[in-house]
């Protein structure tokens, strides 16, 4: 499913280079649930916006499905980020004067689906994350756990190869956090591919495998706690 190796990235500001990512190598397989760890200026938010198409490395290649992501157009890589890949974010990014509906139909508009499959999958997915009484509530009549719900049945209406997450529970309650990772980790039993950046040890426990990052580099990668 993914594919990274070597990947370097070298911030540079007028004479000072800052190296963000380091020689980082790893394999991710279809239908796995990984989480990559890190404390903060560790690299790891430089990598997911490497994996989500959103920018380059400097050195290195990423595959995702056999396909050098690092070559691909302007174009190509927002249709990746489109068709293939569906992003949860610490801060839901919803349109604020949208309905739940209409936030959880957007990437159908972009991605040109006919507007009586737009509603009737946006409704599906946002049952499925427990919404289906908040199909026209505005982001500032829900929850900060009901909000993260919409933006997860968003991720997933494109049916995306991947799913992003990136510090998913960072914004909500810990009770309402459980809850959010159980979805994905039903997602998971699904068959849906996830990977998730936190820097929260008891929020990695909710994955499969868990990828530490540190300065840069890999500092360990486990699965189920076992090296």
């Amino acid at each position: 499913m993914i594919k990274v190796k070597n990947l370097t990235k070298i911030y540079k500001n007028d004479s000072v280079e800052t190296i963000a990512l380091e020689d980082v190598s790893f394999e991710i397989k279809k239908g796995e649930f990984v989480a990559i760890m890190g404390p903060s200026g560790s690299g790891k938010s430089t990598l997911m916006h490497i994996l989500g198409a959103l920018d380059k490395p400097t050195r290195g290649v990423y595959f995702l499905e056999k396909v050098n992501v690092g070559k691909l157009s302007d174009d190509e890589l927002a249709e990746i980020r489109n068709k293939k890949i569906g992003f949860v974010f610490q801060a839901y990014n919803l349109l604020p004067r949208t309905s739940a509906l209409k936030n959880v139909m957007i990437p159908m508009i972009y991605g040109g689906v006919a507007k009586a499959k737009r509603e009737d999958t946006a409704k599906k997915f946002l049952t499925m994350v427990g919404l289906s009484d908040r199909l026209e509530y505005a982001p500032s009549q829900l929850s900060g756990g009901q909000q993260q719900r919409v933006a997860i049945a968003r991720s997933l209406v494109m049916n995306p190869s991947i799913i992003l997450a990136d510090e998913p529970t960072g914004n909500i309650a810990s009770k309402q956090a459980v809850e959010i990772m159980k979805i994905f980790q039903d997602l998971n039993e699904g068959g849906h591919t996830i990977l998730m950046i936190t820097h929260e040890p008891h929020i990695a426990r909710f994955a499969k495998r868990i990828i530490k990052i540190r300065d840069g580099k890999i500092n360990s990668d486990t699965i189920n706690g076992h090296s």
